[in-house]
């Protein structure tokens, strides 16, 4: 039998907890102006008071959103991608990883810069140094490893 533990985050308990602080803090002031008997003056401090306490609150959430991380999945993937690169006279040869199956990968090399897309959303570009003059000219895919021979044209 499968149990579900509910997580409640701060940023949800300030959701329901601060409107009615809002509520309670803008009566008590409604409550003493009138008490004082300002009339127009009322209204000037319940605004004050609302402006304040808009204030307030933005920077409760502020302070009680979780942090995230400085890098997101995608820059951690990146991170960890490695490739081979190796570089001849007249041809370069260029080996990854590449989430597959074959019918999903698309190889482009534009301007120096070699452009992956696999399955997955997976997709990285590679700045090649002087390929501006080359292009594709073997692609295999093989048990998740794309090999590519770019050529002199």
């Amino acid at each position: 039998m499968a149990s579900y533990k509910g997580a409640y985050s701060n940023e949800q308990s300030l959701n329901f907890v601060i409107p009615i602080m809002v509520i309670i803090f803008l009566g008590i002031v409604y409550i003493m102006a009138q008490r004082a008997g300002a009339g127009f003056v009322s209204f000037i401090l319940i605004g004050a008071a609302a402006v304040t306490m808009i204030y307030w609150v933005q920077v409760l959430k502020k302070m009680t959103k979780e942090q995230k991380p400085k890098y997101t999945v995608r820059e951690q993937e990146t991170k960890n991608w490695v490739y081979d690169l190796i570089k001849g006279d007249q041809e370069f040869v260029f080996v990854a990883e590449v989430p597959g199956p074959e019918d999903r990968i698309m190889v482009r090399l534009v301007d120096g810069i070699l452009y992956i897309r696999g399955s997955g959303n997976f997709s990285k570009e590679v700045p090649i140094e002087g390929s501006n003059d080359m292009q594709i000219f073997d692609f295999k895919y093989r048990n998740g490893v794309l090999t590519l021979r770019i050529k002199r044209s």
